[in-house]
C-alpha cells in the first residue's frame, strides 16, 4: 500500500496492531541530509520499540565508524572526517549478522551507503526549514548551501535507491511530529505502507 507524504496531523498511522506485524528480526536504516531529524527520530523509535516488548538496538553510524577506527583522513577544504566506506560496510554487516532476533536501527548520514537494511528510510525536509536548522547549528555558509542543494536534488534518496531500489522510502518530515514520523517508519517496516522515492519534490526551491 502506497501512501501520500501529506500531513497526518491528529492521526497516528501506527498502532498496537501494526506492531504485531513488525518482525522481531528487522534491520532499519535511517538516513538523510544533516539536520533532517534522523537522530531524534531514531532515538524515539528505539525507545518506543523497547517499551513495547521488542529487543531493539540503535547504532549511530558516525560513532560506530569512530569506534571501529574507520576514519582515514580529513577533507582539507570541507573540514569533515573521511570514512572508509568499504570498511564501514563490512563492520556494520558483521554487527548485523550478530544481531538476529532483534530490531536493529542504524542511523546516520552514511548509512544509506552501506548494505544490509531490510528497509531504507530517507528523511526529507523542505529546504527553507532545513536552512534555519543548519544556521542554528552554526554551519558555515558554504556547508549550508551544499546541504540545501543536496536536499533539493534528493541526493541521499538517489544514492540509497542505487543500492536498495524499492526498499528505499522517503518521508517528508517538514510537517510531521517525531511520533508521526516514527509511526510511518514502523508501518513501512511492517510492510503496511510505502513512501516511494520520487514522491517528494523540493526542486522548485532551486528556482526561487
Amino acid at each position: 500500500m502506497s501512501i501520500s507524504n501529506e500531513s497526518t496531523s491528529n492521526k497516528s498511522i501506527s498502532n498496537k496492531s501494526i506492531l504485531e506485524d513488525l518482525s522481531k528480526d528487522t534491520v532499519i536504516f535511517i538516513s538523510g541530509t544533516p539536520c533532517t531529524g534522523k537522530t531524534t527520530v531514531a532515538n524515539d523509535l528505539n525507545g518506543y520499540l523497547s517499551d513495547n516488548g521488542f529487543d531493539s538496538k540503535l547504532i549511530k553510524i558516525n560513532d560506530f565508524a569512530f569506534e571501529n577506527d574507520l576514519v582515514i583522513g580529513e577533507d582539507p577544504d570541507k573540514f569533515y572526517k573521511v570514512i572508509d566506506i568499504d570498511g564501514l560496510n563490512e563492520c556494520l554487516n558483521d554487527e548485523i549478522d550478530k544481531s538476529s532476533n532483534r530490531v536493529l536501527i542504524v542511523e546516520g548520514h552514511l548509512s544509506h551507503l552501506c548494505e544490509g537494511a531490510d528497509k531504507m528510510i530517507v528523511l526529507r525536509l523542505n529546504p527553507s526549514i532545513l536552512k534555519n536548522r543548519l544556521e542554528e547549528r552554526n554551519y558555515s555558509e558554504s556547508k549550508i548551501q551544499e546541504n540545501l542543494e543536496a536536499e533539493a536534488l534528493a541526493v541521499c534518496s538517489a544514492e540509497a535507491y542505487e543500492i536498495y531500489g524499492d526498499k528505499t522510502n522517503e518521508i517528508d518530515a517538514s510537517d510531521k511530529s517525531v511520533e508521526e514520523i516514527r509511526d510511518f517508519i514502523i508501518s513501512i517496516a511492517a510492510d503496511k505502507m510505502e513512501c516511494p522515492v520520487g514522491s517528494i519534490d523540493f526542486m522548485k526551491w532551486l528556482l526561487e
